[in-house]
């Protein structure tokens, strides 16, 4: 026997009691624990056994390192559930902490076991139905063509639980004759060879009672057992668990079923299921032409999945109701159940083409698709090398496969001589449909929804997500933004539950991250060292934020191009900041000509005004470095928005002395526009929300490619430290690159790559969020995006000329076209890296991007560097409350005097 092969001791590990050393386990090659935290299940640990034990520390060690995500995800979702503030959620705590229970009224829940001449297993399967933690229970067991009473006689010892007898053989008859037997308002299927867990009808139940929309309810099937080869080879093969994670699955009705939907062996198996009642006066009862009993041996539940989705309503995966099964101990048996899985599958594909004609050519690839990733793939790789699952039991699915064609029509006339024959019994075949009452359905609005929630406060139900396919649901703690989470809600509400499994499950560590205000490295670090000691009864340690001394003086500079309604509501959501400091605040104005900006100025009494008259973003920002009198200078444009904590949020990295610059996150504000989403779907210009940094040693550690400094983000969001500026290796920004130049952009890029060159840290802070309003029309759209193009050539040739950069060749004529190529070949294979139309525009701007560089380049020669210019040598309004000063020298000549007192100037009337 393989030994990897032999035995495995099955067990629970709850981790809300102290681990366990298991002993005793000498026949054992190793031990399978079901990791769980107050009952919900995290993940398998696979531990090895040593002198016939397994100790604590082994499981400890392991459960860590492989399931440290999923345990944090399950803390916060049992603190969020509990409305836990931020400032609260400590792992201490949240480890003691169950999760929320339904406090509703929970419905009748008719749980019916189909079984046939099994006495012992039904015996075993009721003793373990007699201690589910549900308060309101029928326990149906439905006896299909018994051959004797043994079954009959069992059920009868056990009280409270109903027999009845369905003569049609067939599994699918015993599952409508539950379906007409049925009391309760939802019914929960299960096998006879199943243990069920004390708490699976509560995970089924709950589901329902919190989504009224979600028709159908599968859950998580884990082995009983792993004694003998046969079992531990139908775990490899594949078992029948589905995962830890719940899963959404829904198609609007009359739409086409997505052929990666139609395996519907993907969502559960037909020993852990449930649904509403009435949907099968909708939809139709299960068809008794499938599954064990009749001739296709299975499939049965596959094809009721399909119907539920194809008909338009929600099906849902829940981990949480577990059930455990007993598999096939010897090989001959798992040899005839892997060959029936195949027979089943392929009867299920052939009922999909012959009753769903819609759906044939769907069916036909999915049946092709399956035949060869599947089955021949790993046929020809056992043959290649060593492979685990033996190949006479792949040869037998296979032989399955041959064995299905005409199976699916012999037992659809079968069933129908069957009906016809039992003509005192009900007819389940077509059943008679009933309209259900339902309330109106919301009008459907083009777009996502974008919805913003607060963790402080108790979580929402999302009601408006049901106008739109999908909502982005943004974060926050304290108005601090922690990151986002996409939910496609299909034209559904999204319950408090989904919610909060959405949020935890996706920024788990991101809230921890705001919490302790940790990079990732020293989070994962700080909760390790946290759940480590917990396990082993010791105190953790606790991790402080650092700050930035409120002394330390800030200067904002915003570019600003004759958008008045954009720049006054960024200087109103600008002096709303709840920081406990006075930053010093210039708005640069790039087109002083139109007049636009000075009213608005005039309305922020703290607000001073520049002028710049050279065209490009970089001019201006640079105009407004040399005005700055902070230590830290941020930059911003003036089409976004900040929160109430953004600024402390962007300094927090710069209590470190070696960092110095932060960029922070931007996000959209609207996502209303084709141009808008499409803008998301190019890449936008937020970079996701996990922390990162690098410095000096990344910039070397690229040897053979350009280092991506865009992964940083833009300055339309990001900080400086003043002095870095007047470091002969960094400078300015370069102003032959940028908005507004013909180069299109790169300015901030290169400024990146500088300081990264440099050897200092460069730091991405995604707390520091702000709220950027995207392009609304497509024109504007495929202007920035040609820009985007013609910006990244152009800061690359920067880097070849300036810096001597040879990476840049290899980026220039072997990265950047062969990302281009993958992108157009994405494409025209369907699987939409880019839509076609961005990546063409994309490759124009690269294309044009080499001349604009050079023209631009000798434009700014011509003209002059703001590193040969003053302040004095433009003409600069700064606007108080009680006065406007004016100031005006020739071009020609500059004195370093009149500087220096134009910069004191501006100092005095900054507010401290």
């Amino acid at each position: 026997m393989n030994s990897s092969l032999a035995p495995l001791k099955v067990v629970d590990i709850e981790l809300s009691q102290p681990t366990p050393t298991f002993e005793g386990l000498e026949t054992y090659i190793g031990l399978q624990g079901l990791v769980r935290l107050h009952g919900v299940p995290l993940g398998y640990i696979k531990a090895p056994i040593s002198l016939g034990r397994c100790t604590a520390q082994t499981l400890s060690e392991l459960i860590l390192k492989q399931h440290q995500q999923s345990i944090v995800n399950q803390l916060l979702k049992n603190g969020l559930a509990a409305s836990v503030p931020l400032d609260s959620l400590r792992l201490e705590d949240l480890l003691d902490m169950s999760p929320r229970q339904y406090q509703g009224d929970l419905p009748l829940v008719t749980v019916a076991v189909c079984t046939r001449d099994r006495p012992i297993d039904i015996a075993l399967c009721l003793d373990a139905l007699y201690k589910l933690d549900y308060p309101h229970l029928d326990i149906l067991v439905v006896d299909n063509a018994p051959t004797s009473d043994a079954t009959e006689q069992v059920v009868r010892q056990h009280a409270n639980v109903r027999y009845v007898c369905e003569p049609r053989p067939g599994l699918d008859w015993a599952r409508n004759r539950a379906i007409l037997e049925a009391k309760g308002d939802i019914i929960a299927y299960t096998d006879d060879d199943v243990i069920v867990d004390a708490g699976w009808v509560k995970g089924l139940a709950q589901v329902f009672v919190q989504n009224p929309e979600v028709m159908a309810v599968t859950g998580l099937v884990v082995p009983y057992e792993l004694e003998t080869e046969a079992q531990v080879l139908f775990e490899l093969y594949g078992g029948f668990g589905r995962g830890m994670q719940r899963k959404w699955s829904r198609v609007d009705k009359g739409d086409k079923m997505p052929w990666g939907l139609l395996g519907t062996g993907q969502f559960g198996a037909g020993a852990n299921m449930a649904y509403r009642r009435w949907v099968f006066d909708e939809i139709g009862y299960f068809d008794p032409a499938m599954d064990v009993g009749t001739m296709t041996n299975g499939g049965g539940d596959l094809e009721m999945y399909f119907r539920i989705l194809k008909q338009g309503h929600t099906l849902v995966y829940e981990p949480n109701a577990i059930v455990r099964h007993r598999h096939r101990r010897d090989y001959a048996r798992l040899r005839t159940q892997i060959t029936n899985n195949g027979i089943g599958l392929y009867s299920y594909f052939t009922c999909g083409i012959f009753r769903y004609p819609d759906e044939l050519f769907n069916f036909l690839f999915l049946s092709v698709y399956w035949l060869a990733s599947w089955h021949i793939r790993r046929l020809l790789i056992s043959f290649i090398h060593p492979f685990r699952f033996p190949r006479d039991l792949i040869l037998a699915e296979l032989w399955g496969f041959f064995q299905h064609f005409g199976r699916y029509q012999t037992s659809r006339r079968r069933a129908e001589e069957i009906a016809a024959s039992f003509s005192e019994l009900p007819k389940t075949l077509n059943p008679k449909k009933t309209e259900q009452c339902q309330e109106d359905v919301p009008p459907r609005q083009p777009g996502i929804a974008i919805q913003t929630v607060e963790l402080s406060q108790p979580l929402p139900v999302l009601t408006d997500a049901a106008c739109y396919s999908g909502v982005r649901v943004f974060v926050t703690c304290h108005q601090t933004p922690i990151g986002s989470v996409h939910i496609h809600s299909r034209y559904q509400p999204i319950s408090q539950d989904r919610l909060i499994e959405a949020i935890a499950n996706n920024l788990g560590f991101e809230i921890l991250q705001a919490r302790y205000n940790l990079s990732k490295d020293r989070c994962w670090a700080a909760v390790s060292n946290i759940l480590t000691q917990r396990l082993m009864n010791d105190k953790p340690s606790s991790a402080l934020p650092e700050q930035l001394p409120s002394e330390v003086p800030i200067s904002i500079v915003i570019s600003t191009c004759d958008r008045p309604h954009d720049l006054h509501r960024c200087l109103t959501h600008l002096v709303a900041q709840t920081a406990q400091r006075s930053p010093q605040i210039l708005v640069v104005d790039n087109n002083p000509k139109s007049g636009l900006t000075p009213p608005v100025v005039q309305q922020f009494p703290s607000v001073f005004l520049l002028s710049e008259l050279r065209r490009g973003v970089s001019h201006t920002r640079n105009h407004g470095i040399l005005a700055s009198t902070g230590q830290i200078i941020i930059t911003l444009d003036d089409d976004v928005t900040v929160s109430e904590t953004w600024l402390e949020n962007l300094l927090v990295p710069f209590a470190r002395p070696e960092v110095m610059a932060v960029t922070g996150n931007v996000l959209p504000s609207k996502m209303e526009t084709p141009a808008q989403q499409w803008f998301e779907v190019y890449g936008a210009l937020g970079r996701g929300f996990d922390r990162f940094e690098a410095n000096g040693d990344w910039f070397e550690a690229c040897l053979y490619r350009t280092i991506p400094t865009w992964d940083f983000g833009s300055c339309t969001n990001a900080a400086f430290r003043a002095h870095l500026f007047r470091q002969p290796q960094i400078g300015l920004m370069e102003e032959s690159l940028g908005i507004g130049t013909p180069t299109g952009g790169g300015d901030d890029l290169y400024l990146f790559y500088k300081v990264l060159k440099a050897g200092y840290t460069l730091v991405y802070q995604p707390t520091a969020c702000v709220w950027h309003q995207r392009s609304r029309d497509m024109s504007a759209l495929r202007r920035q995006i040609f820009n985007y193009g013609k910006g990244h050539v152009a800061y690359q040739l920067t880097t070849l000329l300036q810096d001597g950069d040879l990476r840049v060749l290899a980026r220039l004529l072997v990265g950047l076209p062969l990302q281009h190529f993958y992108r157009i070949y994405y494409h025209i294979r369907g699987w939409k890296y880019h839509p076609l139309w961005m990546t063409l525009l994309e490759v124009a701007g690269n294309l044009v991007g080499s001349l604009s560089f050079l023209y631009t380049y000798c434009r700014v020669l011509f003209i002059g560097r703001s590193d040969s210019f003053t302040l004095a040598s433009q003409e600069v309004q700064m606007f108080t409350a009680d006065s406007i000063v004016t100031m005006m020298t020739p071009e020609e000549t500059v004195n370093q005097d009149i500087k220096t007192q134009v910069r004191e100037d501006a100092s005095s009337k900054v507010p401290m």
